[in-house]
């Protein structure tokens, strides 16, 4: 039997600015986008494909979009699949038009529905993206609409291990100020959505800027780092949002014969490999 696992790669929070401009006059996050995506095509084993799980650029704009396209193309060129959700600093419509063709980002007419489909991917896993952007706020929430499409494409293939993504964390982090605008509209339903789906695996998640393990209904919640900047750790109720010049990184899921779905933190940079023992 063949070993060989599957991966899927997580990158979130890219952050993508206008080309030159520097979040907080600091952070350069189309070089930090470029040095992971460089880093991602080096994996080995090939990756299936490559989950992109929201806020992909700053200020949704079309210029953003476009720039965060380029930086992306390599991968495409690679013949990986981009698995494209919206954040809250995304907007769906310059999303949907730099992606088309590219992306699984269209239901419907561009910007007039949620992001929502499924991948089925070898192993098998089922992959299923929904989208959590309420736009003008900085939270995260579902309408009936979008749970109605979640139960329904969960629905199809009840036997396949699914992993769930979306942009905002569906639980609290004890990270205050993040906590304030994760998953809130919906949240119940969701949760019962996921209880009612013993298939789905893993939930996985971007926003918090940090890497966090928790739980919802039976299911681990996994959230991914920035692959530009961090959130600042600090756990006092009063604590402000503040950033923090971490390393960055990205999550690595892997699964197949005699593997269960694990998911691993890869750090940016080049470290220095010591010995083969």
């Amino acid at each position: 039997m063949d070993a060989t696992p599957y991966l899927l790669v997580q990158l979130s929070d890219p952050h993508i600015t206008h080309p030159g401009r520097l979040i907080s006059g600091r952070v350069d996050t189309a070089a930090a986008l470029r040095h992971a995506v460089e880093r991602v095509l080096q994996i080995r084993p090939r990756p299936v494909a490559v989950l992109v799980s929201g806020d992909l650029v700053d200020a949704g704009h079309p210029a953003e979009y476009a720039q965060l396209r380029e930086l992306l193309m390599p991968l495409v060129d690679a013949g990986l699949p981009l698995a494209l959700l919206p954040g809250n600093h995304d907007a769906r419509g310059p999303l949907q038009e730099a992606f088309a063709g590219l992306a699984r980002v269209h239901r419907g007419e561009p910007g007039a529905t949620a992001i929502q489909y499924a991948l089925d991917l070898p192993g098998p896993l089922r992959l299923v993206v929904l989208d959590s952007l309420m736009p003008g706020r900085p939270e995260g929430g579902f309408d009936d609409a979008r749970l109605a499409q979640a139960q329904a494409l969960l629905a199809e293939r009840p036997d396949m291990p699914t992993l769930v993504a979306l942009h905002h964390p569906p639980h609290a982090t004890g990270l205050a100020a993040m906590d304030a605008m994760s998953l809130q509209a919906g949240l119940a339903s969701f949760e019962a959505l996921v209880a009612a789906h013993p298939q789905v695996q893993r939930v996985v998640c971007g926003h918090l800027h940090r890497m966090t393990l928790g739980r919802i209904a039976h299911a681990a919640v996994i959230s991914a780092p920035s692959t530009a900047h961090q959130v600042a750790l600090d756990l006092a109720p009063d604590a402000p949002l503040a950033l923090a010049l971490e390393p960055a990184g990205w999550l690595i899921h892997a699964w197949g014969p005699g593997l269960p779905l694990v998911s691993h933190l890869a750090l940016a940079g080049d470290h220095e490999r010591i010995a083969d023992l």
